[in-house]
C-alpha cells in the first residue's frame, strides 16, 4: 500500500473513533488566513480585492449637503365654540402660526475620495455642485469637517472640494485608458446616505457608453464615453472611487439605469486626473476644447450603425437632442458635422485605448490640430484650433 493511501486509511479510522471530518489536504486550493481573523480563510483572488479595499477605503469619504429651505407651518384646524369644547365660550383661542420660516436641512449626500494629502476631494457635480448650499465632509476615521467648493466641471460630472487637513490618506489613481472589459472592479461608497464605506464587486461590463443622468432634483446631464459596470451603485454612491485589483481608482461612480439590474456608470479617472492636474496648476478648471458629442467605435457600434471602419471616434447627436458638433466651437468653425468619424489627430490613431477625449486632454488651448477624417466613405483633412473649454 502507498504512503498516499495508507495516510488516507490512517485519517479514515482517525476520524471514525474521534468523531471528526476528513479532509483530504491533497485537492485544497491554496489558502491564506486573514491577517484581520486568523480563523478567516481566503483564497488569492479574494485575497486581492481585500487588499485593494484596504488600500483605497481610507481615502473615501462622506459627503452631506445641507441648505436653507423654506418650511411651511402645518395647517391646524379648531373645533368650533360649542359646548363641549368649551361650555361658557370665554377660554381664549390661540391662532396657529401662519408665517413660513427657513430652516437649514440635510438636502442630499454622496461620496468623494481625496486626491491629495492636503486636503483636495474630487465627487461628483450633482454632488457637491451647488454653491447655494454648505457641505460637511465625514472622514473613514471619524471627523467631520467643512467642504469648500474649489472647481466644478458640470460637464462631465466632476467638483472638486477642499478641507482644513493636511497628511490625509490618499487613493493611486489608475489609468482608465488600459482598462478591459471584464475586469474585476469594487465600487465604494455611502450607500442610501447611511452605510459609510460600503463595498460591491463586480466587473467592467462596456465602455465608451454614453448616458443622459438626472437626478431628483429634476437636473440632468449627458455623459460620454463613460465606463459600464455590474457592481452595484447605489444611492449615495455617487462621487466614490471604482477600484481595481490593485487598489487603484480607475473610475468615479456616477449613474445607473434603474431600467436594467446591475447596469452602473463610472466617470474614467483619467478624466478626473485632468481636472485634479488643472486645480493643482492653476487653482481653477481650464481645458482644451473642440466641441463635439462622440462615441468610440467598438465592435458593438460597428455593427449597429454598419459602419465599414473598426476604430475611431463617431460624432453623434445627444439623447436628448443635443447636436453631435456644438454651435459656435473649434470643431463648427472648422466645418466638422454629424457621423464624420476622427480617425487620426496629429497621426495618431484613435482606438480604444486612445480615446479622442485622452488625446485632446494631453493637449493645451491654442494648439493647432490636423484631423484625418472619413465623411461619407471618403477621407478628408480637417484643422482645428482648440479653444478654452466654456
Amino acid at each position: 500500500m502507498s504512503s498516499i493511501s495508507k495516510t488516507s486509511l490512517l485519517s479514515l479510522i482517525a476520524s471514525i473513533l474521534l468523531g471528526g471530518a476528513v479532509v483530504d489536504t491533497i485537492w485544497q486550493m491554496p489558502t491564506t488566513q486573514s491577517a484581520g481573523n486568523p480563523a478567516t480563510i481566503v483564497v488569492p483572488e479574494e485575497q486581492a480585492i481585500i487588499t485593494a479595499v484596504k488600500k483605497a477605503r481610507p481615502a473615501v469619504v462622506s459627503i452631506v449637503a445641507n441648505k436653507k429651505v423654506t418650511v411651511q407651518p402645518p395647517i391646524i384646524f379648531q373645533f368650533p365654540n360649542d359646548f363641549f369644547n368649551d361650555p361658557f365660550f370665554q377660554l381664549p383661542r390661540q391662532q396657529p402660526q401662519t408665517q413660513p420660516r427657513e430652516e437649514e436641512r440635510e438636502v442630499g449626500s454622496g461620496t468623494g475620495f481625496i486626491v491629495d494629502p492636503n486636503g483636495m476631494i474630487v465627487t461628483n457635480n450633482h454632488v457637491a455642485g451647488d454653491p447655494s448650499a454648505t457641505y460637511k465632509v465625514i472622514l473613514n476615521d471619524g471627523r467631520s469637517l467643512p467642504g469648500t467648493i474649489i472647481a466644478t466641471d458640470p460637464v462631465n460630472d466632476i467638483a472638486v472640494l477642499k478641507i482644513a487637513a493636511t497628511g490625509l490618506p490618499t487613493i493611486p489613481l489608475g489609468n482608465s485608458d488600459t482598462i478591459e472589459i471584464g475586469q474585476t472592479v469594487v465600487a465604494i461608497g455611502n450607500s442610501l446616505g447611511r452605510y459609510q464605506n460600503t463595498v460591491t464587486r463586480g466587473v467592467i461590463s462596456g465602455t465608451g457608453r454614453n448616458v443622459v443622468a438626472g437626478d431628483n432634483r429634476g437636473r440632468a446631464e449627458e455623459l460620454t464615453n463613460i465606463l459600464q459596470t455590474d457592481a452595484a451603485i447605489n444611492p449615495g454612491n455617487s462621487g466614490g472611487p471604482l477600484v481595481n485589483s490593485k487598489g487603484e481608482a480607475v473610475g468615479m461612480n456616477t449613474a445607473t439605469d434603474l431600467q436594467g439590474q446591475s447596469i452602473g456608470f463610472a466617470i474614467p479617472i483619467n478624466v478626473v486626473k485632468e481636472v485634479v492636474t488643472s486645480v493643482r496648476t492653476t487653482g481653477k478648471i481650464i481645458r482644451p476644447w473642440l466641441g463635439v458629442r462622440f462615441v468610440m467605435i467598438t465592435p458593438e457600434i460597428k455593427s449597429q450603425r454598419q459602419i465599414n471602419v473598426s476604430d475611431g471616434a463617431l460624432l453623434v447627436s445627444g439623447g436628448s437632442g443635443e447636436p453631435a458638433v456644438i454651435e459656435s466651437s473649434p470643431a463648427f468653425r472648422a466645418g466638422m458635422r454629424e457621423g464624420d468619424i476622427i480617425q487620426t489627430i496629429d497621426g495618431e490613431k484613435l482606438q480604444s485605448t486612445k480615446t479622442l477625449q485622452s488625446i485632446i486632454a494631453r493637449h493645451k488651448v491654442g494648439d493647432n490640430l490636423k484631423l484625418k477624417v472619413l465623411r461619407d466613405g471618403k477621407t478628408i483633412n480637417v484643422n482645428v484650433r482648440l479653444e478654452q473649454a466654456p
